[in-house]
C-alpha cells in the first residue's frame, strides 16, 4: 500500500490575534511530489473556527465534518464540539481507524485533536503537527518568545523553517487568522 505523508500544520495565538498556517506539500511514498499546493487550513462555522489537519487526506475530511456538525450542534462552543467529536470517535469503530490529527482554534480556545480520540489543549499559545510538526514547534518555541513577531509572521517563518528541514514540508504557505 502506498503510503501518503502530509504535512505540517502551525498554530500560533498572541495577543487578540490567532493563526493556523499549513504547507502545501503531500507526498506519496518515500520519493514522489504528488501535489504542491493542497489548502489544508480553513475556517469553518461562520468564519469563527480555525481548522488545519495532518494525516490521511480523506480521514481528515471525515474527521472534519464531523467536527462541524458537532460544532452546529452546539452552537458554536469549541470545547464541547471536540469534547462530543471525542467521545463519537471513541465509541464509533469506523472513526476509531481513522488516521488523522486536527488543530482546532477559535478567539478563546486552541485544541489538539489527536488520531486516538483525545482533546488537548496546549500550555502554549502556540502547537503543530505533522510530519515536520517538530521542526515548526521549535522555530515557534524560539520566534514566539525571543521575538516580537505577530501570530501570522511566527506561523509563516515556522513554516518556512520546517520546510527546510523536513523533506515532507514545502514552502507553498497558506494561512487563515481570526
Amino acid at each position: 500500500m502506498v503510503q501518503f505523508r502530509a504535512t505540517t500544520i502551525v498554530t500560533v495565538r498572541r495577543g487578540d490575534d490567532v493563526c493556523i498556517a499549513g504547507d502545501g506539500q503531500v507526498t506519496m511514498g518515500e520519493t514522489a511530489i504528488m501535489k504542491a499546493g493542497a489548502k489544508k487550513v480553513t475556517k469553518i462555522y461562520k468564519n469563527s473556527v480555525l481548522v488545519g489537519f495532518a494525516g490521511s487526506v480523506a480521514d481528515a475530511f471525515a474527521l472534519r465534518e464531523k467536527f462541524e456538525a458537532k460544532l452546529e450542534e452546539h452552537g458554536g462552543n469549541l470545547k464541547r464540539a471536540a469534547v462530543a467529536l471525542a467521545q463519537m470517535w471513541r465509541s464509533d469503530r469506523g472513526m476509531r481507524n481513522l488516521e488523522a490529527l486536527m488543530l482546532v482554534a477559535d478567539k478563546d480556545a486552541t485544541l489538539l485533536l489527536s488520531g486516538n480520540g483525545e482533546v488537548i489543549e496546549p500550555d502554549e499559545d502556540f502547537v503543530a503537527i505533522g510530519s515536520g510538526g517538530n521542526y515548526a514547534y521549535a522555530a515557534a518555541n524560539a520566534l514566539y518568545h525571543h521575538t516580537d513577531m505577530s501570530a501570522e509572521e511566527i506561523c509563516r517563518e515556522a513554516l518556512k523553517i520546517a520546510s527546510s528541514i523536513c523533506v515532507y514540508t514545502n514552502d507553498h504557505i497558506s494561512v487563515e487568522k481570526l
